[in-house]
């Protein structure tokens, strides 16, 4: 027992021995943990810096070096019908007759109504009726021509006889003078009867005019297509009192008119083009019309006309655009968008290019130069591009991008290069 304890007390140390040991361990142990504390600071920091973008990936389209294809610009307006019209009657009445619907197919001179017409069918009765008795009248003033001319005949005859026998002496000077005076009356007559005559005729041409008054008012009952199209509105139904239409009516106001008619062949669309972009454009611009209703559809077209006043309101030009392509589905008023493409370069050759094209709002301004921002790994990249024109909600970039590129929507403006960034689920 008393060797037991006497190896333990060898092994036991100083106490002033290790107090410095223990220590040292201790401050070891409080330096890991102040470090390990630090890296997982640094990492919340990363990740709490890390701004969270959505990503957005360049457009590539096919064009052709130095041929319409390349956009210039883009405009917005409608689809309308270059030959449209608001048809009414010439005159005012009430509609017994109407043969169409919207939607509905007429040709040129189809009747597509009619108004109520007895009282100028009546009216076309009474004037032929005039005719006929000015007719008679004037069989009648025919008749007191011929008497007269007869009354005319005879009384020279008397008064030749009468001047050979005054010559003779076998009558007397009074009874020549009688038979002269008699001639005279016959003359007179006779002017009178072809001056009736002539009043006669006179009426007969005036009624002739009534008569074809009335039956004009008549067939203004029948309203008649004035060219092929389709019926885009019925504004009247029968019973209604219908009335004529100054011209310039606006379709939905106009009161009275019975139909709205349109040529859907000839459609085109009307877009404004800011007054600093007009000279850009010439007759004949090749173009790309797309309306809204069908977004996935691209119609060829080209510039029709600018029309030679400006809006001082909105500062633009009124520009028409003719769709080349026919399509049914097309409608009148259907909002659109219509882009300019470039004209083709004399001589210019069929090579083929690529088109980047990048939504708008990935395309930032620094310092005075577009740049966008690409997603490489968890940190963005500020790249420099060229732009071009805007078509639609697409900016056409020249230089910069190859097209595979993932930029980052609408980067915020205290994004810089090599910032972190997180992506947003489903982007």
């Amino acid at each position: 027992m008393s060797e037991l304890k006497s190896q333990l007390e060898a092994l036991r140390l100083d106490e002033d021995e290790a107090r410095p040991r223990r220590w040292k361990w201790i401050v070891i142990g409080l330096v890991l943990l102040a470090l390990a504390a630090a890296a997982a600071a640094w990492r919340a920091r990363d990740a709490y810096a890390a701004a969270e973008v959505q990503v957005v990936s360049p457009t590539v389209r096919q064009g052709t070096q130095g041929s319409a294809g390349a956009p210039m610009l883009t405009a917005s307006g409608y689809v309308v019908a270059r030959r449209k019209a608001v048809v009414s009657a010439k005159i005012q009445g009430r509609l017994s007759d109407l043969r169409v619907e919207e939607g509905s197919r007429v040709r040129e001179g189809e009747v597509i109504a009619r108004l109520e017409s007895a009282d100028y069918e009546a009216s076309v009765g009474r004037a032929r009726a005039r005719v006929e008795s000015v007719r008679a009248q004037l069989e009648s003033a025919g008749a007191r021509i011929v008497r007269a001319e007869a009354d005319l005949a005879e009384a020279q005859r008397q008064m030749r006889l009468a001047d050979r026998l005054t010559t003779e002496q076998v009558v007397s000077v009074d009874s020549r003078d009688a038979a002269r005076s008699r001639v005279a009356l016959a003359e007179a007559a006779l002017a009178q009867a072809s001056a009736d005559r002539g009043q006669v005729v006179a009426e007969g041409a005036q009624a002739e005019a009534d008569v074809r008054f009335a039956q004009a008012q008549l067939q203004n009952t029948v309203i008649r297509a004035p060219f092929s199209g389709t019926v885009v509105k019925k504004m009247a139904e029968v019973g209604e009192s219908v009335a004529p239409i100054p011209p310039g009516v606006n379709i939905s106001t106009s009161s009275g008119a019975i139909v709205a008619l349109a040529d859907l062949e000839t459609l085109e669309v009307e877009v404004d083009v800011s007054e600093s972009n007009v000279a850009r454009l010439g007759a004949g611009q090749p173009a790309e019309v797309t309306v809204e209703a069908f977004p996935d559809r691209r119609y060829k077209a080209a510039l029709r006309q600018v029309i030679p006043t400006a809006d001082r309101t909105k500062a633009t030009v009124l520009v028409k655009v003719t769709i080349l392509d026919t399509d049914p589905n097309l409608k009148p008023e259907m909002s659109a968008k219509a882009t300019f493409l470039e004209r083709a370069a004399p001589g210019a050759g069929g090579e083929a290019q690529r088109l980047v094209l990048v939504p708008q709002q990935a395309v930032v301004t620094r310092d005075g130069s577009p740049l966008v921002f690409e997603v490489v790994g968890d940190t963005v990249r500020a790249r420099k591009v060229a732009v071009g024109i805007a078509q639609e909600s697409l900016v056409l970039v020249t230089s910069g991008l190859s097209g595979g590129e993932r930029l980052v929507s609408a980067p915020p403006a205290t994004l810089k290069d090599g910032d972190p960034v997180r992506i947003k689920p489903g982007a």
